[in-house]
């Protein structure tokens, strides 16, 4: 499949996993950074630093929660340096990949 590249912009994307206490204040973070919008999916799972977590156990909520954005290179850079200096406190982990977004529209993006 070949897709046109005039219907592509070249943005990064940036997935944070963070603690469910701590989603009230990334977003406020990344809200000062004027990101657009994001996506944010509940009850991950997994085992990174701060242990094992599981969605599904009743005795100990410890709930991950996922943040998805693409944002373009600038703006990828600002939401970066706002939220580095509390990524270790959050307890989770951060990362950023070159994408393609299909164009839209604007307030998308």
């Amino acid at each position: 499949m070949v897709i046109p590249t005039d219907i592509l912009i070249s943005m990064k994307r940036i997935e944070i996993v963070i603690n469910e206490d701590s989603i009230d204040e990334l977003l406020e973070m990344l809200h000062t950074t004027d990101v657009r919008g994001y996506t944010v999916i509940k009850k991950a799972g997994g085992l990174g630093s701060t242990g094992m977590r599981d969605p599904d156990d009743y005795a100990l909520k410890e709930n991950n929660m996922i943040i998805v954005l693409a944002c373009k290179e600038d703006q990828a850079e600002n939401v970066i340096m706002t939220i580095h200096p509390r990524l270790k406190e959050f307890g989770g982990m951060c990362l950023i990949s070159d994408c393609q977004w299909t164009i839209g529209p604007a307030e998308s993006y």
